[in-house]
């Protein structure tokens, strides 16, 4: 083949997009402040002319997925804010914090089947909102606990810090001197703050704050955490009293018995139920005994 006619053929591949092309972006992450305008560009090395076809697909974090832009037009959910421009180009007039998510730009020929596509990352700025913590006001010691912070407002999503008494708790309390003799795990991403066995010491006013690079940080209102010993002798007390009552209860249908008060039929069913009632109260107050001496010792 002549060097003319290899000229040729290149000529006709190009002007057919059979050629290999690339699709490329100038933004690949792209940050937002919500309510304010964005471009997201999209540009492909064939020259396709009046057959190029683009389209542009959005999916959020949660991974549905939607067209922005198909058949080279804007679809409805958009129109109202999202134009087309340059042939490949998006440019949102405001965004908001829905379109958080990855944009893929799509570039095809109608003669060709091969196409090509670029991704946009788009993270709408968004600042934390008052995060929403859960804080037992008492605990008992030896027993896990856990502490929880949430915003689902701020984007990116936030990070969070907890403080005990105005103090921030650091992730790794073993490696900081004033803090090796606390026991607890972290979580910023989750925002978790988690004492697997509960001392006294941990006993303190705990607050939580959440923070992103979109704005300035907000904690929730400090809630104070009591961690106090398993009140044995109240237990005890408890259950001794709800004992003298059915005891109280089996003598009771037991005097009843002996007045004649219940029909002939039912004497022998009565007698039975105060004798195994009183059977019960018995165990059951040999079993409260031994279990307040044992935590006595």
């Amino acid at each position: 083949m002549t060097n003319h006619g290899l000229v040729l053929v290149l000529l006709l591949f190009a002007a057919t997009g059979v050629s290999s092309f690339t699709v490329n972006t100038k933004n690949a992450n792209e940050k937002v402040k919500e309510f304010e305008g964005v471009d997201l560009t999209c540009s492909y090395s064939a020259n396709f002319g009046s057959n190029a076809r683009v389209e542009w697909k959005f999916s959020n974090v949660k991974g549905s997925q939607t067209y922005v832009v198909y058949n080279g037009k804007v679809t409805q959910p958009y129109a109202d804010r999202v134009q087309l421009y340059g042939g490949s180009n998006l440019r949102f007039s405001k965004v908001n914090r829905k379109d958080n998510g990855f944009y893929d730009c799509e570039v095809t020929s109608s003669t060709n089947t091969e196409f090509k596509e670029t991704r946009v990352t788009l993270t709408v700025l968004v600042p934390p909102s008052k995060p929403m913590c859960r804080i037992p006001v008492s605990s008992t010691t030896g027993k896990p606990v856990t502490l929880t912070c949430f915003d689902g407002e701020g984007s990116p999503p936030p990070t969070y810090r907890w403080y005990k008494n105005g103090t921030p708790l650091p992730e790794n309390p073993s490696q900081i001197a004033a803090f090796k003799n606390l026991t607890y795990t972290l979580d910023p991403k989750a925002g978790k703050l988690t004492f697997p066995s509960a001392k006294k010491t941990d006993t303190a006013q705990y607050s939580c704050e959440a923070f992103n690079e979109a704005g300035p940080p907000q904690t929730c209102k400090a809630v104070k955490m009591e961690v106090r010993d398993l009140n044995v002798g109240g237990i005890v007390a408890g259950v001794i009293v709800a004992l003298l009552l059915l005891a109280l209860l089996a003598f009771g249908i037991w005097f009843a018995h002996k007045k004649g008060y219940f029909p002939r039929e039912l004497s022998s069913l009565v007698s039975a139920s105060s004798a195994h009632i009183i059977f019960k109260i018995d165990k059951v107050m040999r079993n409260v005994i031994k279990f307040s001496f044992r935590k006595r010792l």
